[in-house]
């Protein structure tokens, strides 16, 4: 017996357990990447358009930083730069996601501890955990580039590898934040923030222009993606910094395991008091506790996003004017001819459905204290399962629209300040931000049926955030059919503030959340905990 043995019988642990969640990230996110070369046809048909397109980005940094450079004018060339900036970072978010499941929830919830009890080396959970998170993120790059192989199979190759860098990459920096701290949400708020700083850092570097920071981008995994190049001249050598980076990684990640004990993380925990507050007595005061680290980690996020996004604007509607495929782009996600509101609606829509990853993140907690064995002691005392459960949810539910209005007064004025109209901006695109809370709620209904109903499938609730995502922000794009864009919640609210707030839609879609939630605790109540 070695410090490995036991890894394969692991891995195929890993990937029984996740049979749901892989190809609930894997499949949408490489065919969107697939229909988006599609969509690029179809909107930019002519070489004319495409090089108009191209030279507008070149003189538009804050769009710049959203979506990054044009390199190629090819069909090829224009979807890796519509896919290269967020494709590469979704990658990474899914890998990490996998790894802090399978290391640090694995020891948090105690049955690491069992496995370790058999045959199985001190790092082969470890190894396990990587070479899941390793081979999701080459699957995931096989079937990008077995998609682009119309346009190019160099170029197609090179763009599934940005993929695939991209999340080996994160998910060898998971595998350290996993060593570093005694719980998993510690551990993927950290890699978490890693990675929302190198999506900050690629933007840097992508808006800078003559003279500019234009070097920060190659601090970033997610900038060595964008900068390979595909369609473009590829730069091969730039995947030697993914390959150097990643064995570095993954062997301080097996250093660290090494020194630590078992459910023992190497960064020193904070003891708590002596003696319980009065506002941590009752059910609804212990949700209070166990959320508010997310929901705070998640507001500032909101306030910087609405900040960007509102500052951008002006940005946006100057390239639309200046080029008709991007106004017609703009105007079918936002819905109106009216640039400006065709884009802040776009943008309050997909603040919309990010609040629906909160909301189902924190629906699912739920379930993290019931496989913790944290919900019974609990239960044991005079407290009923509708009680228990309901906190929880009335945490998400206030959390969202807590995130939706600091969302939507965060990009009031960013916008307003751009245009000198703060005062006015302010309270307009709070509503809209809030207009989005039916959608959430009902994202978040059907995972609490899911939960209730069948438990052992209550991860297939984010399959129904992938979805929504997908036909949310890029459905329009794809010019899907409209009853597969009725699939979304958010495609039936009211375009605001592009367009008049409609009540019954809101209406009708916070009466379904309510009697989706009503019947997930109904079955919650009857089955087994645990």
């Amino acid at each position: 017996m070695n410090d490995l043995t036991g890894t394969r019988a692991l891995v195929r642990l890993a990937l029984r357990r996740d049979r749901i969640m892989i190809p609930a990230w894997v499949l949408p996110l490489g065919l969107l990447a697939i229909a988006m070369r599609s969509a690029i046809s179809g909107l930019y048909p002519t070489q004319a358009s495409r090089t108009s397109l191209a030279a507008s980005m070149a003189a538009n940094g804050s769009l710049r930083a959203l979506y990054g450079p044009v390199y190629d004018t090819g069909i090829g060339g224009l979807t890796a730069w519509r896919m290269g900036s967020t494709g590469p970072a979704l990658a990474g978010l899914m890998a990490l996601l996998l790894v802090v499941r399978h290391t640090r929830e694995e020891e948090e919830d105690g049955r690491l501890e069992l496995l370790g009890a058999g045959a199985i080396g001190r790092r082969a959970p470890l190894a396990a955990a990587l070479l899941t998170g390793f081979g999701t993120s080459l699957a995931l790059a096989a079937i990008v580039t077995l998609g682009l192989l119309p346009q190019g199979a160099t170029g197609a190759l090179a763009f599934g590898l940005a993929f695939g860098g991209a999340g080996c990459c994160y998910a060898a920096v998971a595998a350290v934040t996993a060593q570093l701290t005694e719980s998993a949400r510690a551990a993927k708020g950290i890699a978490g923030a890693l990675l929302g700083v190198g999506y900050l850092l690629r933007a840097t570097g992508d808006a800078a222009g003559p003279g500019g920071p234009g070097w920060a981008a190659w601090l970033s995994p997610l900038g060595w993606a964008e900068r390979l190049r595909p369609y473009a001249g590829e730069r091969w050598w730039v995947l030697g910094l993914f390959a150097g980076a990643v064995p570095a990684l993954v062997a301080l990640a097996h250093a660290l395991v090494a020194r630590r004990d078992l459910d023992a993380g190497l960064l020193p925990s904070r003891p708590g008091p002596e003696g319980a507050g009065r506002r941590l007595t009752g059910v609804f005061g212990l949700a209070w506790r166990l959320q508010r680290g997310a929901l705070c980690g998640w507001l500032s996020g909101y306030a910087v996003a609405g900040l960007v996004l509102g500052a951008i604007t002006k940005g946006a509607v100057s390239l639309g004017n200046g080029n008709k495929s991007v106004a017609d782009e703009l105007n079918s996600l936002g819905g109106t001819h009216n640039l400006v509101d065709s884009f802040l609606a776009t943008m309050v829509s997909f603040l919309g459905m990010l609040a629906a990853v909160y909301a189902v993140q924190a629906v699912l907690r739920l379930r993290g204290e019931e496989t913790g064995g944290r919900a019974e002691p609990v239960l044991a005392a005079a407290v009923g399962r509708i009680r228990w459960a309901a906190a929880q949810l009335l945490v998400a539910a206030a959390g969202s629209a807590a995130l939706l209005a600091v969302g939507g007064l965060a990009l009031g004025v960013g916008y307003g300040a751009a245009v000198g109209d703060v005062g006015g901006q302010l309270p307009r695109m709070a509503g809209a931000g809030l207009v989005q809370l039916p959608a959430v709620l009902f994202v978040a209904a059907v995972a609490v049926l899911i939960l209730g109903a069948v438990p052992r499938l209550a991860l297939a609730g984010w399959t129904v955030v992938s979805l929504t995502l997908t036909l949310g922000l890029y459905g329009p794009l794809l010019r899907l059919s409209r009853w597969a864009l009725d699939l979304s919640a958010f495609t039936h609210l009211p375009r605001v503030p592009s367009a008049p707030v409609a009540a019954a839609p809101l209406v009708w879609l916070t009466a379904l959340a309510a009697v989706l939630t009503a019947a997930g605790l109904a079955a919650l109540r009857r089955r087994d905990i645990g």
